[in-house]
C-alpha cells in the first residue's frame, strides 16, 4: 500500500500478553504444570471441574504477579477478588474462566522500549491480572473429531494489558521483546513463545487523521513469535485501510493469523464485555496483601535490565552497544559481572563474551549456564592475552575449547599445549627473513607502494610460527626489514 494512503490514517494498537507462570502446580489446585507430559496426565477432579470440587489460590502465582507489577511500576492492589468470565469452549471444562475483572493485582504502570532509532518511549499499561489458562484443542488432518488435552487447563497466567497507545508494529514488537526479557529476569516465566508460555493478542483499529473516536477494534490471536506479531499487525493495518478506502465498514471481530501466508482470517465476531457476564467467584475468598509480605517480595527483586545497563556503562565503562548485548540475557549479565571480579579489563571481558564465548556456545547449542568454564578461568585467559603470552586467535580457537574440558590451570594448559607466544626477537626475526626471501616479488611490490601487503607478510609469519609469534614484534620487524 502506498505511503500517501497510509498517511491519511492514525493506527491504534493495544497488546494483551499472556505469560504462563513458572509455578510447579496450577493456580487453583496441586496438579503439575510440567510441559510436554502425555495428554491429560496433569489433571484431577478439580482441573476437570467435577461437582463439589473447590479451588484454592496458589500463593506463589500471586507473588509472581506482584513481582511483575513492581518491575512495571504498577500500583499493587492490597485487596482483590476473583471473578468468573463466562463462555463455553470445549477446552474450558468449567464453562467459565476464573480471572480478575474489577480488582486486578496490578493497576497501571509502564514499560520503556527502545525504538530502532535509539529513542526511548514509555508504553503505559492498563493492568496486570491473574487468571487460569484453558486446555488445548487438537485438530488432526483428515480426522472429523477434535481431541482435547486438559494438561494446560488451570496453569496460572498473568495477562499484561497495555493502554491503546502503540501506533506501529515496530513498537509492538519492541514491547513484546521487553516483556519477554523482563519475565525471564524475574524468573517467573520462561518466555518461550514456541511452546505457548508467552502469547500475544493484538487489538488494532484505524481512524482518519484528526478524528477523536477510535475505529472498530479487531483482535488478532494465535501469534507464536515476535516476528509474527509484527507481520500480523502490518497486514491488518493494510487490510483495514484498504476496506475503508473502498467504503466498506470494518467488522469488530477476532481474527486468526497464518504465519506461512502472512494473512489474517476471520474467526468470530467480537464479544462485548457484557457477553461474559462477569461476577465474583463465590468459591474463592477475597485476597489481602499485607504490607509485610509486599516488603518481602520487594526485597527479593533482582536488578532490572535498565539498572544493569546504567551500571555497565557507568561503572564498567562499556559502550552502550556492548551493555545492551550483555543485559539482553540475565545469565550472561551475571556471568559478565562475575568475571569482572577477577580483572579490570572490562571491555576485554565484554569482547570475549560477545565473540569467542558466544561462538563456542552457539556451536555447541548451549546456554551460558551450561558453560563449564569458571569466571576466574576466563579472567586468567584474558590476562594471558593481555600479557602477550598467548595470541588472541590461539586463545580463542584452541585454548578456550580445551579449558572447557579440564580442571588444569590456564597457564599450565597453554604451556602443555605449546601455545605460549614466542617473544624472542631473534627467533621471530629468523622467520621474518625466511618469509621475505620466499616472496621477493611481493617485497618489491610493497616497496613500490603497495603497503597493504604488510598484512599478508604478518599472516605468513604467524602461519610459519603456528600462531605463536608475537604479532606486534613480527609487525615491527617486517616494517623495518621492508623499509
Amino acid at each position: 500500500m502506498e505511503d500517501r494512503v497510509k498517511a491519511k490514517y492514525d493506527v491504534i494498537i493495544g497488546l494483551e500478553v499472556h505469560a504462563q507462570l513458572n509455578t510447579q502446580s496450577k493456580i487453583f489446585n496441586s496438579d503439575s504444570t510440567a510441559f510436554g507430559n502425555k495428554p491429560n496426565a496433569n489433571i484431577s477432579e478439580i482441573t476437570l471441574a467435577h461437582p463439589g470440587t473447590l479451588p484454592k489460590l496458589n500463593k506463589k502465582a500471586l507473588e509472581y504477579a506482584i513481582k511483575m507489577g513492581l518491575a512495571c511500576q504498577s500500583t499493587i492492589s492490597r485487596e482483590m477478588i476473583f471473578d468468573r468470565k463466562n463462555y463455553f469452549y470445549p477446552d474450558s471444562p468449567k464453562g467459565y474462566q476464573i480471572t480478575q475483572d474489577r480488582t486486578p493485582v496490578c493497576v497501571g504502570g509502564q514499560l520503556v522500549i527502545t525504538k530502532s532509532t535509539g529513542e526511548k518511549r514509555a508504553i503505559q499499561l492498563n493492568r496486570i491480572h491473574l487468571e487460569e489458562d484453558a486446555g488445548k484443542s487438537i485438530h488432526l488432518d483428515g480426522e472429523e473429531d477434535s481431541l482435547i488435552d486438559f494438561n494446560r487447563s488451570g496453569v496460572p497466567l498473568i495477562e499484561i494489558v497495555t493502554e491503546p497507545v502503540i501506533h506501529t508494529s515496530e513498537n509492538a514488537q519492541a514491547l513484546l521483546t521487553e516483556i519477554r526479557r523482563l519475565v525471564r529476569y524475574l524468573e517467573i516465566c520462561d518466555g518461550n513463545m514456541e511452546e505457548g508460555s508467552l502469547r500475544c493478542d493484538a487489538n488494532i483499529s484505524i481512524m482518519p487523521k484528526g478524528a477523536t473516536e477510535f475505529g472498530k477494534k479487531v483482535e488478532i490471536k494465535n501469534m507464536n513469535s515476535i516476528k509474527s506479531v509484527g507481520k500480523a499487525i502490518d497486514f491488518e493495518i493494510d487490510r483495514q485501510i484498504g476496506l475503508v478506502e473502498k467504503g466498506v465498514s470494518i467488522a469488530s471481530e477476532t481474527r486468526d493469523f497464518n504465519a506461512e501466508t502472512g494473512v489474517t482470517t476471520g474467526m468470530r465476531t467480537k464479544e462485548e464485555l457484557n457477553d461474559y457476564r462477569y461476577f465474583p467467584d463465590p468459591d474463592l475468598s477475597p485476597v489481602h496483601v499485607s504490607e509485610e509480605w509486599l516488603a518481602e517480595i520487594e526485597a527479593q527483586m533482582p536488578a532490572m535490565p535498565w539498572e544493569l545497563l546504567n551500571k555497565f556503562i557507568g561503572e564498567y565503562g562499556l559502550p552502550e552497544y556492548d551493555a545492551n548485548v550483555l543485559i539482553d540475557d540475565k545469565n550472561t549479565a551475571v556471568y559478565f559481572q562475575d568475571v569482572c571480579k577477577y580483572t579490570h579489563n572490562f571491555k576485554a571481558v565484554s569482547n570475549w563474551l560477545m565473540g569467542p564465548v558466544k561462538s563456542y556456545l552457539n556451536e555447541k547449542g548451549l546456554d551460558i549456564t551450561a558453560l563449564k568454564l569458571s569466571p576466574e578461568k576466563l579472567a586468567e585467559l584474558i590476562s594471558l592475552v593481555e600479557d602477550n603470552k598467548v595470541s588472541f586467535s590461539i586463545a580463542s580457537q584452541r585454548l578456550l575449547p580445551a579449558l572447557v574440558n579440564t580442571e588444569k590451570p590456564v597457564a599450565a594448559l597453554a604451556k602443555e599445549l605449546n601455545l605460549i607466544q614466542v617473544s624472542d626477537v631473534r627467533a621471530i626475526e629468523e622467520i621474518v627473513v625466511n618469509v621475505l626471501d620466499a616472496y621477493p616479488d611481493k617485497v618489491k611490490a610493497y616497496r613500490s607502494g603497495k603497503k597493504g601487503l604488510l598484512g599478508m607478510f604478518v599472516g605468513e609469519v604467524m602461519k610459519r610460527s603456528k600462531g605463536k609469534a608475537d604479532p606486534k614484534i613480527a609487525n615491527e620487524l617486517l616494517i623495518n626489514k621492508l623499509s
